[in-house]
């Protein structure tokens, strides 16, 4: 578990700026008269963000990231190791592990996820990110139910994210090694990068569309009315029928560098936790017998 959330914070602190980059090349779907935008503007409006506050726009969302590592990592790493130890996965990850965290860790992810997204939302408005208690007053006020919105497609964006991430990465890496190993000199940090660039096209396909949806619904005003999965849905559909591929996939390409960046720090964080444990244990005779 500590290797997990060790994993976890060194990819946050990495990736964050991509991932804030991201969130606002998908918000600036809309203008703020609720127009569409041709993704190649709202590009540029994004750029001009980071251009203009280059710090503020990296590290904006980070602190609920990092604290995130525990709200949102503890439960979902805990019940996803919890339901591969008692099903007797032997250690491995697999599909129903994943599948069982992805939705029963949702209602503990979706908050820190919706404040992360509500302190990027308004920069173009304010020129600076929105204090965390000026978002949790806000939805105190209507008894923290904003904190909820985007639940659904989180599920979907979660269990897709654990499957290709925790499940599929993984074995891929280790049929990389396998196969490559012994006929070159690929390390442990080249194979883990080819396997991360081999899932992350898959996983931004696959969530990229479930991000969108989480964006719609989590950067409008907690004070105004929240917007369903079916409005959220309906506002997509609009998009690529206005703008083509380029509206439904909006994000796609960053999503793909984003993905092979976290999913590389993460793996690489998690196994050196992992390897320096191990040989702490080993070192002081700490491993019992039954399992040398």
């Amino acid at each position: 578990m500590t290797a997990y959330l060790g994993g976890s914070a060194f990819q946050t602190i990495i990736d964050n700026p991509i991932t804030a980059y991201r969130q606002l090349v998908q918000q600036y779907a809309k203008d703020l008269a609720g127009k569409p935008v041709d993704p190649k503007i709202a590009a540029e409006e994004a750029k001009s963000i980071f251009r203009a506050q280059p710090i503020n726009a990296s590290l904006s969302g980070l602190g609920p990231r990092l604290i995130g590592v525990g709200f949102k990592r503890v439960p979902k790493f805990g019940i996803l190791l919890g339901i591969s130890f008692f099903i007797g996965e032997d250690g491995e990850v697999g599909t129903t592990a994943a599948f069982g965290a992805s939705i029963l860790s949702a209602p503990f992810i979706n908050p820190i996820r919706m404040i992360e997204k509500q302190q990027r939302a308004f920069f173009k408005q304010t020129g600076k990110e929105k204090a965390i208690m000026e978002i949790l007053k806000e939805s105190a006020a209507a008894n923290f139910k904003p904190l909820f919105r985007g639940t659904i497609p989180l599920m979907g964006h979660s269990m897709a994210s654990a499957l290709l991430g925790l499940v599929g990465q993984p074995k891929i890496q280790k049929y990389i090694q396998k196969e490559l190993g012994s006929r070159t000199t690929l390390g442990n940090f080249a194979s883990l990068v080819i396997a991360s660039a081999v899932v992350s096209p898959i996983y931004v396909v696959v969530t990229n569309p479930l991000s969108r949806l989480e964006v719609i619904m989590q950067t409008n005003k907690i004070s105004g009315n929240s917007i369903s999965v079916g409005q959220a849905i309906k506002e997509v559909i609009h998009d690529s029928k206005t703008f083509g591929l380029r509206g439904i996939f909006r994000g796609q390409g960053i999503g793909v560098a984003k993905a092979i960046i976290s999913l590389t720090m993460f793996h690489q964080g998690r196994i050196m936790l992992q390897d320096s444990f191990r040989s702490y244990n080993e070192r002081n005779n700490l491993i019992p017998a039954e399992f040398k």
